[in-house]
């Protein structure tokens, strides 16, 4: 594969990266269920870390990488059907990135590139995962708790309320 062709494969798969992460973020917030929305903060966390792989080596590449632009979703229902929704959504769409860029990948002369994808893709198949499973009504999609200890099971409606 020749650099070029590289720069801009690793370019298009950051954006489509960028897309998928800002999906994930718009869709936490039809996610009322604690113990799910923690497992979608825990996913844009990584794929925090993932963007941060790709912006790297597109630099390293002599590249620029862009982001994608937060989407609007219209989620039809209220609270566990718009839930069930944003999940098999997002759950179908990890499976469709990956399955677009699996044999890409592969191409890939670049090993120490083409292993940084493949984690990327793996992970993003532990996500798909973690999307059934919330699907499921599985509460332990991070781990167990220790007996006894728990939360009301719901998101506060406010995110975040700082200071004036």
């Amino acid at each position: 594969m020749k650099p070029d062709d590289l720069l801009e494969m690793l370019r298009e798969f950051y954006r489509a990266r960028s897309a998928m992460r800002n999906r994930h973020a718009a869709s936490a917030r039809f996610v009322f269920d604690y113990d799910i929305n923690n497992t979608y903060q825990y996913i844009l966390n990584r794929e925090d870390v993932h963007l941060r792989w790709l912006y790297d080596v597109i630099a390293e590449h002599g590249g620029t990488a862009e982001d994608a632009p937060e989407p609007q979703l219209q989620v039809p229902g209220k609270k566990e059907e718009a839930q069930s929704t944003v999940l098999r959504e997002d759950r179908d769409q990890a499976q469709a990135f990956v399955d677009s860029w699996r044999d890409r990948v592969e191409k890939v002369t670049n090993a120490r590139v083409r292993t940084m994808l493949r984690v990327i893709l793996g992970e993003i198949l532990e996500q798909k995962r973690f999307f059934a499973q919330g699907l499921a009504g599985r509460k332990d999609l991070l781990g167990r708790r220790a007996d006894g200890a728990g939360t009301d099971g719901v998101v506060l409606p406010t995110r975040w309320v700082g200071q004036p």
